[in-house]
């Protein structure tokens, strides 16, 4: 069973532990990469879907690991009780969905030790919850995957909100100050997109000209990011 790049990039985030939830699992790759590799000793591989879980057992089976991971159905955070895990991960879903299901079962979220997110689509508002909510963002990645770029985010809970620049909301701060490989396509990537936004407004109201100063400024405070690094 081979890892997609997207995977294991995410895999690779996982700190050595007792448990691991994976939520949202799908075909369970994670959960059984994780044990074959001695990153944990147990796990559990969660999702609201029945087919997802029965491609997991499937597949757990294959591998002889049914006495390793537990498959549970039910949505989010809430088919694990506080304190069960040592970590989890929530990814392949948008950026709103991840805040509400953490915000679904904030007893669980704050109590693990971290937990990876990776956001599909609007990172921005994962971003922004996750500092006003008081959370710390311990470690961030990026990869390129199927032609496509995704946000890998660490955090824990140590109930000290933040408030950033509206631009590290959008990329993370983390992955500038390292200077990832992978950054400055990543941000040249936004520019293109966000000027091709503009391109497109057509109209001449007064929204449509605040919409293009905004998206102006954003382009140009992203420009400024890749002269930095």
């Amino acid at each position: 069973m081979e890892l997609s790049i997207r995977l294991k990039t995410i895999a690779t985030m996982v700190e050595k532990s007792e448990t691991v939830a994976d939520i949202g699992t799908d075909h369970g790759y994670i959960p059984i990469y994780l044990i074959k590799n001695n990153i944990c000793n147990t796990a559990i591989a969660s999702d609201i879907n029945s087919g997802p879980i029965e491609k997991a057992e499937l597949n757990i089976s294959l591998e002889n690991l049914r006495d390793k991971i537990e498959c549970r159905l039910g949505g989010g955070l809430t088919t694990i009780k506080p304190k069960e895990v040592n970590s989890a991960i929530i990814a392949g879903m948008g950026g709103n969905l991840i805040r509400d299901i953490i915000l679904e079962s904030e007893d669980v979220f704050k109590s693990l030790d971290n937990a990876i997110l990776q956001p599909v689509q609007n990172p921005e508002v994962l971003r922004r919850f996750i500092y006003e909510q008081g959370y710390c963002i311990l470690e961030e990645e990026l990869c390129f995957d199927q032609n496509k770029f995704y946000e890998i985010i660490k955090v824990s809970y140590d109930n000290k909100p933040k408030e950033k620049e509206e631009i590290f909301y959008e990329v993370g701060e983390m992955l500038i100050n390292k200077k990832h490989p992978l950054i400055k396509e990543y941000l040249q990537h936004k520019i293109d997109k966000y000027n091709k936004i503009y391109e497109n407004i057509k109209e001449e109201t007064e929204g449509a000209e605040i919409r293009k100063t905004e998206i102006g400024n954003k382009v140009k405070r992203l420009q400024e990011l890749i002269t930095c690094i």
